[in-house]
This record gives C-alpha cells, sequence and structure tokens, in this order.
C-alpha cells in the first residue's frame, strides 16, 4: 500500500511518461531480486520431488569437533533395512562422473583410501534422509545401497568396526570410502586423516537385492496422479501405482528386472510427452 500511495504522490508531481519510465526500472529491480531469492532460498516444487541425479560434495574445509578425542561410541547394530526412498537412482553424475548405484552388496569386498569428514556436515541431511551424526559410526560411499552395514579394516593398525553406509562420497580421487569423524577416531586415522583400508559388506541373512522403478511424476494433488496412472496403464503393461509420500503423490512404473528395461520404458513414455521420469533402486 504504501508503494501505491508514493507513486500516487509523484504522479501529481511529474508527468505521466516520466512516472511509467521510473515504475518500469522499479519493477524491473524487484523481479530480479525476486528472481534471485527464489533460486537460493525457495523449496522445490513437486515435480521435483524426486532424488537427484548430481550429488554435490563440497571441497570446503572441514575439520574436528573442539576438545579431546572421544573414546566411547555407539555399538552399530546391523539390520536388514529397505532401500532408502532417497540417495539410489540407477545412475548418477559428479563433476562430469558417472556413478552407478549397485542393486546388491553380495559378496562386496574392496581395498582403497580412507578419509573422513566431521563437523561441516554435523546434523546435515545424507544422501540417504538421515541427519549426520558426527559421533556415530557411519560412512558414505559412491556405489552401495544405502543404506547398508560394512566392515572397514585399518591395514595399518589392523583395528576394525562396523558402519552404517548412509550417504555418498568421497569424490577425491583415489579414496574409496568416507568415514564419519567418530568412525576415524576409532579405526585411527587420526591424526594423519588418511589410511589404506579393507571393506567388506555383510550378510545379513537375507540377501537383499534392488528392484528398478521408473518414477513418472510426484504430484501435490492426488487427483493429478490418478490422471498420470491411467494415461502409464494405456502405454505399458507394466504395473504402475500411486505411493503417497509425505504430501506428495509418486506415480511409479515396475518392477524391473535391469536397467535397460526401466530406460527403455522411459524413453517411450518421452515420446508421448511424459517428461522428467528417471530410474531408482528400491
Amino acid at each position: 500500500m504504501f508503494f501505491i500511495v508514493y507513486f500516487e504522490e509523484k504522479l501529481r508531481a511529474y508527468s505521466m511518461g516520466r512516472f511509467l519510465i521510473f515504475a518500469i526500472l522499479g519493477l524491473l529491480a524487484g523481479c530480479q531480486n525476486i528472481s534471485g531469492f527464489q533460486k537460493k532460498g525457495q523449496a522445490p516444487q513437486p515435480t521435483s520431488h524426486k532424488v537427484k541425479q548430481v550429488y554435490t560434495y563440497a571441497d570446503e574445509k572441514d575439520g574436528a569437533p573442539s576438545g579431546p578425542l572421544p573414546t566411547s561410541f555407539r555399538k552399530v547394530t546391523p539390520l536388514s533395512e529397505p532401500m532408502s526412498r532417497y540417495g539410489n537412482p540407477a545412475a548418477y553424475k559428479v563433476k562430469g562422473k558417472t556413478y552407478e548405484v549397485m542393486t546388491s552388496t553380495t559378496g562386496y569386498r574392496a581395498r582403497g583410501l580412507a578419509s573422513w569428514y566431521g563437523t561441516k556436515f554435523h546434523r546435515k541431511r545424507t544422501s540417504s534422509g538421515e541427519d549426520y551424526d558426527l559421533y556415530a559410526l557411519t560412512a558414505a560411499h559412491k556405489t552401495l545401497p544405502l543404506p547398508c552395514y560394512v566392515r572397514v579394516k585399518n591395514l595399518n593398525n589392523g583395528r576394525e568396526i562396523i558402519v552404517k553406509v548412509n550417504d555418498r562420497g568421497p569424490f577425491h580421487q583415489g579414496r574409496i570410502i568416507d568415514l564419519s569423524y567418530g568412525a576415524a577416531v576409532k579405526l585411527g586415522l587420526l591424526p594423519k586423516g588418511t589410511a589404506p583400508v579393507e571393506i567388506e559388506a555383510l550378510n545379513l541373512g537375507n540377501k537383499r537385492v534392488a528392484h528398478y522403478f521408473l518414477q513418472a511424476g510426484a504430484f501435490s494433488s492426488k487427483k493429478l496422479a490418478d490422471a498420470l496412472q491411467n494415461k502409464l496403464r494405456s502405454l505399458t503393461p507394466s504395473p504402475v501405482f500411486v505411493e503417497k509420500y509425505q504430501q506428495f503423490f509418486v506415480v511409479k512404473v515396475g518392477p524391473f528386472a535391469n536397467k535397460q528395461m526401466s530406460e527403455t520404458l522411459k524413453s517411450l513414455l518421452a515420446k508421448q510427452g511424459v517428461s522428467g521420469a528417471f530410474s531408482s533402486l528400491q
């Protein structure tokens, strides 16, 4: 209201032509400010509610919390858990490199360099949707399905720990796993910060194998989700269902035995005007 009154007063003092020029310039400047705010601060729209294909892994300085190194840690109890709704796209790209997420942990064993991350990410959301706790025994891996549990052995000192893998990374050359600060302390990575390790995925009895699904859309309206479901049923013989997740209605197709099948359907849907679909593991 103040904006309107102010320019009404100016209108009485200046000609209509000059008023329009200043008003247009003011509106353009305002639009620029609003646009910048939306890009940085607004929540994503419902249609963008899906697993991101690009993970951002910052290279900024990280560190340890103040005080002495912890000496006690919460025990990790491996559980057979369903795959996270987040962090398990069929593939994703970081720094120009594409990573394909594994569909099973069975038989996984590898060696490489371990590093750790700490205060910078404390209480921030991990790729699996959990909050990162720098004191918990957790880890980040580029391709293992989330969540899962692995045994990590420090090849320099022989120490072994079990950690829960709930995040993505590390994306630094030559590193195979990123440990939480607590896990790094218990495994003896500090103060150096890195160490050669051997990783072995734990077999929790029932071998969990992921299946591919194609997410075709996510809506805040059940009516719109149902409309897309009906359209997809006329395009594919595969099961099409609507899954309620938080405030969204997610339309999915599947399961598929392999990624190629879901990607083939994705291409077919794109030709029929259904764009933005993506494959995920579940």
